[in-house]
């Protein structure tokens, strides 16, 4: 990058304490539907330690789930079959295994006619084929079953009241799956599609993935026959049960078609609340013009009201405790990420939660007002900046609140998005994300960090390398510290960063600054590759002030904004550094005489601020020596750094 000078006169050898122009951390009102959200889906286990992987699993790929349930929602039970169409993926195959709790009792096995048993090794239903099957075989197996589910995580298998009628929902995100059904609970095969039966009293109505394809009743009872025909991951297949009522609305897509939006509520909702439901038209739309249209777009899209206080994203109909504008925008944008696209580690859960939080902020800016995003991003900022520690990255997959954290998985990862808008510009960054959308390896299927890494590299060209070790790895924020004064062509900037954790010595990124008179304004971007780098910057008019990150593009707080002029410089080094001769005519000798002081860096400015010449010092090296023949006759600036970037200054004239 360009090195600017500095402007330094006998004036400039004090510094200033520090101006605090920190963001309003007192500021703690933050959206209430974005706040639902975080709190509901943080509060379910605090912490869950468990087996979280089968690889028992691993050796087959399912291609089909007829899935038959029959529920009542006032009961706390259930009566399923399973049937599942799989091929192995490797030769003599001979076992199956199916993620299940161990308390639901398997009724029978059946497999080409022939009845099987199971047997349970913790959480993992075991069953012996009579022969071997070929490796790309496609074969099927049904398991009946029934049994109390039980409710972990964030209640996979919940009952509740509304108006004082019955309600049950399934919620299986991330573990839960297996509470309730015979599944493959993983991150790593997507079924390929389903058709699911949900058979209960005919006083209720029940609402699933996909298309309503037959009410069948029969009797007292009734049977819902829903369809889905796209590949989806097992968390994200769910029930829900009770007197619902409902309405259509449609949103024209890009393509010319019509969407259905489905909208299943409690009949006691009032229709100034159903009204709110409205808003998902704009949404999609704004999302289908950002993203691409809709991924599901040959079904519907719909929402399904049950009693809990956030909403799940669950594929083509999201579950919802409201109809807030914040918490339908959040489980929309899920149906591009989370649901096309999957997190393949819940390490990488960011990629389902920080791009909903963040595509839930993107409707302030496209759709409300600046001010409302302004809002959002400083209420974001200041949340995240609240602890001084924290990686978006998921180190403990164990703990649901962890993988869940509001801070880092929803609000840090919705920044490190907004700052990657910031590097790329608005044009790659969006066209990065629908490249990632679109690629076949990743659609409708699972993606990881280094897949939208290395998408988002290709179409900026930049290497995002340092930053996802800075942002997404590491933990904690910088901290600013901006020394600015005017000089006679513009403005000169000292700016420094430290760190709030050690995982991180520095966060390298562009800093946008704004500058102004009463007239006239400007935005710098000062390209930061170190602390205490120093810009000299023409301008055509001279600013009297200064504004840090004024549009908030990054992760920061308590930032200091100074003025040269109004304290005095700190020379910390000082009692540690001889020059001499002084005044100098040829050789100007620079003695360390503290051997623990290692100096690193040496500038020498004239007295108009010009910078004359720069060293790059060897730290382990005691003397410096510097030919001044070229020099003119007059006063010199010396300033010499350290790896702390203190500072050690000195006047030296030339003869």
């Amino acid at each position: 990058m360009q090195q600017y000078t500095i402007i330094l006169s006998l004036l400039f050898l004090i510094l200033l304490s520090p101006f605090l122009r920190a963001q309003d951390t007192t500021n703690h009102i933050f959206c209430k539907d974005l706040n639902d959200i975080i709190a509901i889906e943080q509060a379910g286990h605090q912490s869950l330690t468990e087996n979280i992987t089968n690889e028992l699993t691993n050796d087959y790929d399912i291609k089909y789930h007829r899935l038959e349930w029959t529920i009542d929602p006032a009961v706390r039970y259930i009566r399923g079959r399973v049937t599942t169409y799989f091929v192995p993926t490797v030769n003599d195959f001979q076992q199956i295994n199916f993620d299940a709790s161990n308390n639901l009792e398997i009724n029978s096995i059946n497999y080409h006619n022939d009845a099987l048993t199971g047997v349970f090794v913790g959480d993992n239903l075991q069953i012996e084929l009579p022969n071997s099957i070929a490796q790309g075989q496609l074969d099927s197996i049904t398991i009946s079953y029934e049994g109390e589910p039980l409710n972990t995580g964030f209640g996979s298998f919940n009952l509740a009241v509304h108006d004082g009628v019955p309600v049950l929902w399934t919620l299986s995100e991330p573990y839960g799956a297996k509470n309730w059904w015979i599944c493959k609970q993983d991150l790593n095969d997507k079924i390929d599609s389903i058709d699911i039966f949900i058979t209960t009293d005919t006083t209720y109505r029940a609402a699933s993935n996909g298309l309503l394809l037959h009410t069948l009743y029969n009797g007292d009872n009734v049977t819902y026959h829903w369809q889905h025909r796209y590949p989806i991951t097992t968390y994200l297949i769910a029930i829900a049960v009770t007197n619902y009522a409902f309405f259509s609305d449609f949103v024209a897509l890009n393509n010319g078609d019509s969407l259905e939006i489905l909208n299943y509520h409690y009949p006691e909702v009032s229709s100034q609340e159903l009204a709110q439901l409205h808003s998902t038209i704009e949404m999609i739309q704004l999302f289908n013009d950002l993203l691409g249209d809709y991924p599901f777009a040959n079904e519907k899209y719909g929402h399904a009201q049950f009693s809990w206080g956030g909403g799940m994203e669950h594929q083509t109909m999201s579950f919802m405790g409201n109809f807030g504008y914040g918490l339908q925008a959040h489980e929309l944008a899920h149906q591009w990420f989370g649901n096309l696209v999957t997190c393949g580690s819940w390490q990488d859960i960011w990629l389902n939660e920080g791009f909903a939080t963040y595509l839930t902020g993107l409707t302030s800016e496209f759709l409300k007002s600046e001010d409302e995003w302004h809002n959002w991003k400083l209420n974001t900022i200041n949340s995240i900046t609240e602890q001084l520690d924290g990686s978006v990255w998921v180190e403990d997959t164990t703990s649901v609140a962890r993988i869940f954290n509001g801070r880092l998985s929803y609000q840090k990862g919705a920044m490190l998005l907004h700052m990657l808008r910031w590097r790329m510009g608005d044009a790659l960054f969006f066209e990065g994300l629908r490249n990632y959308l679109n690629d076949p390896h990743l659609k409708f299927g699972y993606a990881t960090t280094h897949d939208l890494k290395a998408h988002l590299a290709t179409i900026s060209g930049i290497n995002f390398d340092e930053f996802f070790a800075d942002w997404f790895y590491g933990e904690g924020y910088p901290r600013y510290t901006l020394i600015w004064d005017t000089t006679s062509t513009g403005i000169q900037i000292e700016l420094r960063q430290t760190t709030t954790h050690n995982s991180v010595d520095f966060f390298e990124m562009p800093v946008p600054i704004r500058v102004a008179n009463n007239t006239q304004d400007s935005i710098l971007i000062l390209d930061h590759t170190f602390s205490g780098e120093l810009f000299n910057i023409a301008l055509p008019f001279t600013p009297n002030t200064i504004e840090f990150d004024p549009e908030l593009w990054l992760i920061s707080a308590n930032n200091n904004i100074t003025n040269r002029k109004d304290a005095p410089i700190s020379d910390s080094l000082g009692r540690n550094i001889i020059i001499a001769p002084n005044p100098v005519q040829d050789i100007l000798t620079i003695t360390i005489v503290e051997p623990s002081t290692q100096i690193e860096r040496v500038e020498v400015y004239n007295i108009s601020g010009a910078l004359v010449r720069q060293i790059t010092h060897k730290p382990t090296e005691n003397v410096i020596n510097i030919n001044t023949n070229s020099w003119q006759s007059g006063v010199y600036i010396i300033i010499l750094y350290d790896k702390q970037q203190q500072r050690a200054i000195r006047r030296v004239v030339k003869m």
